[in-house]
């Protein structure tokens, strides 16, 4: 309910920032900012993001100097008139990077892994201070010699004659089988 409300207020707020200025009686030409909306968006948000699989954003990425829109006049024209550089500009006014700036490796994976690296490292001091201060000595029974004593009562006793260790004794040689 109350995240209902949150959204229509966000949904207002948006529609407010967004100018609709009309240019030929039943077209419309919506804008945020100064910056023209091209196209239907991501999720149809009127939202700038560079991404692969959606590779044309709804709205220009720069807002329009005079420069920009002398190119855009002329852009209009031959597109062999235009230099690289005009070219390059025109492009950057519309969108903030090219396939290979946004594609290419950031190294977030670096920062991920030395994350890891630090919690773990966290975590096995802190196993080591449990070991120090908090648990007590491991009892008799874990030494080798009484761990020896128990196996020969255990033979003694003939315990699980059938499938446990008295089976897998040979008692007439006092050997494992």
């Amino acid at each position: 309910m109350m995240s209902r409300h949150f959204l229509n207020v966000a949904k207002e707020s948006m529609a407010k920032t967004l100018v609709r200025c009309s240019s030929s009686g039943s077209q419309q030409m919506p804008k945020i900012g100064k910056r023209e909306v091209v196209g239907y968006g991501w999720s149809g948000e009127p939202v700038y993001y560079d991404r692969v699989d959606y590779p044309m954003p709804a709205i220009r990425y720069k807002e329009p100097t005079p420069e920009i829109l002398a190119l855009r006049a002329k852009e209009k024209g031959d597109w062999k008139k235009l230099s690289i550089d005009e070219k390059k500009a025109l492009y950057r006014a519309s969108f903030c990077q090219t396939f290979s700036e946004f594609k290419h490796p950031t190294g977030e994976w670096k920062g991920c892994i030395g994350w890891t690296l630090v919690a773990t490292s966290i975590a096995m001091l802190f196993c080591l201070w449990m070991n120090i201060f908090v648990y007590d000595e491991m009892p008799a029974s874990f030494s080798e010699e009484n761990q020896k004593a128990q196996l020969k009562r255990m033979l003694d006793l003939e315990m699980n004659p059938v499938h446990g260790l008295a089976s897998k004794w040979d008692y007439e040689n006092k050997r494992w089988k």
